[in-house]
């Protein structure tokens, strides 16, 4: 996902909020329903969020220095995972801890009509915002699932939108539901139950969006596909033999580490190993563009030796997982 492209959904959702915020506080301080403050504290937090993605964003794309040689594209992961910190407590928290406060002192929901109002028009104004990032996600999405969409996006700003505003519209028929019920039992009970609900809801959706973006913290390699490309370019069937081992690292959503210990020809010269890896590089350049830190490590291959097996302490992590050179 590009940034710009993130940033549209990002917009969309941000304007939408604010608009949706200051409605559900307004209803909320004429009809002094509980699921509207929940609502209008989500909308804040997710208007909050979206601003957060903006400047995880924005400060990706800082150039890289000498304490940060390969540049700072997980600044993005870095801001999605305090969105889901703040949804998690700011959101999720304080609406189970109203929710309970309403249903402990419960009383009637006044002016009806504001709360009905403003949940009809929030839906309307989450409605647009979620077309808009199934609309941005849909280019990329192919032919997954919604949920391995989610599980595997390397880029994290589409997935915490689709899941902010998923939450979000199903959070605004749980108040609506919670309203309407306070309104035909004549009981306030039900207007914190609906507040308890939404806050369930939103911590839910904050734990997910926490492994997620948890994972892309800790260092994702690239997508099976894209292995799958890499070692097709790296291999020419001449100089370069075959792969002895390899490693790929996402260093952000649009750069990805390269690291391979390649097998050539024992008697080959050190010139034609060193033009046989400047020509992989290049192939693995124009069969995955975001590879653009490519280490290639030359090597004798061995048959005895790849009949030992991985080696568990060669490298971090554990045996290797892309044995293609063996």
């Amino acid at each position: 996902m590009s940034a710009s492209g993130g940033s549209k959904a990002i917009v969309a959702a941000l304007g939408a909020n604010l608009a949706i915020a200051a409605s559900k506080f307004v209803a909320f301080a004429f009809s002094g329903s509980s699921s509207m403050l929940a609502e209008g504290v989500h909308s804040l937090a997710d208007s909050g969020n979206q601003f957060l993605l903006l400047i995880g964003g924005k400060k990706a794309q800082h150039e890289a220095t000498p304490q940060h040689p390969f540049g700072y594209g997980r600044e993005r992961y870095i801001y999605a995972f305090l969105v889901s910190i703040v949804l998690f407590s700011v959101g999720g928290m304080f609406a189970i801890y109203e929710g309970y406060e309403k249903i402990s002192h419960p009383h009637q929901v006044e002016h009806w009509y504001w709360p009905v109002g403003v949940l009809v028009f929030a839906i309307i104004a989450e409605g647009f915002s979620f077309k808009t990032a199934i609309r941005e996600s849909n280019e990329l999405r192919g032919k997954l699932s919604w949920s391995q969409f989610i599980r595997r996006a390397k880029a994290p700003e589409l997935p915490v939108v689709l899941l902010e505003d998923f939450g979000a519209l199903i959070g605004l028929v749980l108040a609506l539901g919670g309203v309407g019920l306070a309104l035909l039992t004549g009981d306030g009970v039900w207007d914190g139950v609906g507040t308890v609900c939404i806050g369930v809801l939103l911590v839910m959706i904050a734990l997910v969006l926490a492994a997620e973006t948890k994972s892309l913290l800790l260092g994702e390699a690239a997508g099976v596909e894209e292995v799958r490309k890499i070692e097709a370019a790296i291999v020419d069937g001449d100089t370069v033999t075959g792969i002895i081992h390899m490693r790929t690292l996402h260093l952000g959503p649009e750069e990805l580490l390269v690291a391979a210990k390649i097998a050539v020809q024992h008697d080959d010269t050190a010139t034609e190993v060193a033009t046989a890896i400047d020509a992989a590089e290049a192939r693995i350049r124009a069969a995955v563009p975001i590879a653009r830190v490519i280490y290639l490590e030359p090597d004798i291959y061995s048959e005895a030796e790849a009949a030992k097996g991985p080696d568990p302490e060669a490298t971090p992590g554990g045996p290797n997982p892309h044995p293609a050179g063996h």
